[in-house]
């Protein structure tokens, strides 16, 4: 039986996608298939999340994966876990641990699970009626709908003075990473000045490692990666208004604190600057040598430190997400892309008839906190409710249209019914 709806990606965006599906708009879970070649949902965001040694959210509370606000606070309270354990202040930041065991808990009572194919979407053709897909291993199939849940976890973004393939260098998001150092006290040289490679060095710290942390720029300090403004209409105003998308882009960059670090985050990695548990420099990398047992990091003023080991924490790629499939995806369907090669949506986050989106295929129109939980729930919000409005316009029209037919039935002239008379013979 092909899907009524296909979701393509089961991160966090998948997820509550398929969420909003289920229980706001009624769809029944044969009906619904999420494609993610892991082996499991979530798999990206676990291990992104475990790499850095995250102990709590950035995001507050109210954002997870379920449909109702409150849902991660009531779940804790069932759970009797302490305030003080499940959550840190500011905000009420869910404990990663926490976070985790809710999400897991949400798709194993809607049974998403047994929804999950495991398989890679590698072409998509859609049409009136529905969307073709065809499956890396299992071929093709039809849907009626998909959304389109691509994340950038699949993309890190790496410096061109590093080189791809070396046992010493390593990107902190490869999937499958195993760079961790294998002896006491490696040398080792984080690059990256946000979040993440603030909480690896801080990991590294307090593992006994010697820890080199080099940034290109000043510690920037922000409670969120973009104002919470964005998530009403307080900072849309004139986002909305904007009719170019030249113009959302550059609100989008320029709203985003990338690069940036959290106040806690912020705190534990000065009192380790001062104790010099880790050295810090602010210094753009040249060029990388490869030596016979040390790497040689050659910072722009010249100077050549060493390290045992780099350590690549430098995000993740700008570029649109989905590579060749979504490619060949734009020139078959003739679909309409920015300058910068992201979606031009409707309201809805319609990118054709039958094709949706959500994540950072969706943030020309959702904004700069498109990328997050945050702008995952903006996004089933939108997508849900032009869905329910859709299925109510067509309920209405199928009434009226009963209640046509009813009325030609009502009108039609009767046929009478012809009687034969029969002859006695007696």
């Amino acid at each position: 039986m092909s899907p009524e709806w296909l979701i393509v990606g089961g991160g966090i965006h998948g997820v509550h996608l398929a969420a909003r599906l289920i229980i706001e708009v009624g769809l029944q879970p044969d009906r619904l298939m999420i494609v993610d070649p892991a082996d499991r949902l979530l798999d990206r965001w676990q291990s992104c999340t475990e790499v850095t040694g995250m102990q709590f959210l950035r995001s507050p509370s109210v954002h997870h994966l379920d449909v109702h606000h409150a849902s991660l606070q009531y779940y804790a309270g069932k759970k009797q876990i302490r305030k003080t354990d499940g959550f840190a202040e500011p905000y009420a930041r869910p404990a990663l641990k926490l976070f985790n065991d809710h999400s897991y808990q949400l798709i194993q009572s809607l049974g998403l699970d047994a929804l999950h194919k495991r398989d890679r979407v590698v072409s998509s053709k859609p049409h009136r009626s529905g969307v073709m897909v065809k499956l890396a291993r299992e071929g093709w199939l039809e849907a009626q709908n998909v959304i389109l849940a691509i994340g950038a976890s699949e993309q890190p973004s790496w410096p061109d003075w590093a080189p791809r393939g070396h046992d010493r260098v390593h990107h902190i998001f490869d999937p499958g990473f195993s760079g961790w150092p294998t002896a006491e006290g490696e040398k080792v040289t984080v690059v990256g000045g946000g979040i993440s490679a603030a909480q690896v060095a801080l990991r590294l710290a307090e593992r006994g490692h010697q820890v080199r942390l080099v940034t290109r720029h000043e510690f920037r300090v922000h409670q969120f990666d973009s104002d919470p403004g964005w998530l009403g209409p307080r900072e849309r105003v004139d986002f909305d208004r904007q009719k170019q998308t030249s113009r959302r882009r550059e609100i989008i960059t320029d709203a985003r604190h990338r690069g940036s670090i959290p106040p806690d985050v912020s705190l534990a990695l000065r009192r380790a600057l001062q104790e010099k548990k880790i050295l810090w420099d602010q210094q753009g990398v040249k060029e990388l040598f490869s030596g016979d047992e040390m790497l040689g990091v050659q910072f722009e003023d010249g100077r050549v430190m060493e390290a045992d080991r780099v350590l690549l924490a430098t995000g993740f790629s700008p570029v649109r997400p989905g590579g060749k499939f979504i490619d060949q995806l734009v020139d078959f369907a003739d679909l309409p892309c920015a300058e910068c090669g992201f979606p031009i949506v409707d309201g809805g986050l319609k990118w054709h008839s039958r094709v949706r989106v959500t994540g950072p295929l969706a943030e020309l129109e959702v904004g700069p906190v498109s990328r997050n939980i945050a702008g995952a729930r903006i996004a089933g919000e939108r997508i849900v409710s032009t869905v329910k409005e859709q299925s109510w316009k067509k309920s209405v029209k199928n009434s009226i249209s009963n209640v046509i037919q009813g009325r030609a039935g009502f009108l039609r002239p009767r046929t009478r019914k012809t009687i034969t008379p029969t002859i006695n013979s007696d």
